[in-house]
């Protein structure tokens, strides 16, 4: 699905969220495997299920078309700094939710890019009669559990010993949902 392009203006920094489009999977690609290097709050480490130009091309093709995924790109002078993807569930008994992601370059953190991808992706599910928004969020990342639950999320489980970390320490993941009735 597409949404209509968003301008925003956070702590000085300008930058617009938007659908993503083909164009984009080239910088989508370089973009996501700088943001893979950069912490370890995400699934991945640098190099790691790598999604090359085609695969990005096919899925924002795929998310386009499709009624219940939406992939979100934020903007800074034409530069591509931080996206997110909701991806539905085409199964009938899970046909109201869509799982989040949300990633963002390092040096645009502070800036609300990750709230406001988000807050896109929220607006977008409640006029979409999505009802509910899952995600996923290593424990340790107390800032993004602070704006998830904030904006409505709960927390609706824990998987222990999820991830193991550059340190050698195993860390839980935590399930969060927003139910919007």
């Amino acid at each position: 699905m597409v949404i209509a392009k968003q301008e925003f203006e956070v702590n000085g920094q300008n930058y617009t969220v938007r659908s993503a489009i083909e164009k984009d999977a080239k910088d989508l690609t370089e973009v996501r495997l700088q943001i893979d290097g950069e912490t370890e709050n995400l699934d991945r480490e640098k190099g790691e299920g790598l999604i090359d130009i085609p695969g990005f091309e096919q899925i924002i093709q795929t998310d386009t078309e499709m009624e219940r995924n939406l992939f979100l790109v934020a903007e800074v002078d034409n530069r591509i700094v931080g996206f997110s993807r909701c991806e539905g569930i085409y199964l009938n008994r899970f046909s109201h939710k869509t799982e989040f992601g949300v990633c963002v370059l390092k040096e645009f953190w502070g800036y609300g890019v990750g709230t406001n991808l988000l807050k896109e992706s929220i607006t977008w599910a409640d006029l979409n009669a999505i009802k509910k928004i899952t995600l996923n969020v290593l424990e340790t990342n107390i800032r993004a559990i602070q704006l998830y639950k904030k904006l409505g999320f709960e927390i609706e489980g824990i998987l222990k010993n999820d991830k193991i970390l550059s340190d050698g320490k195993y860390y839980n993941t935590i399930i969060m949902g927003r139910f919007n009735d």
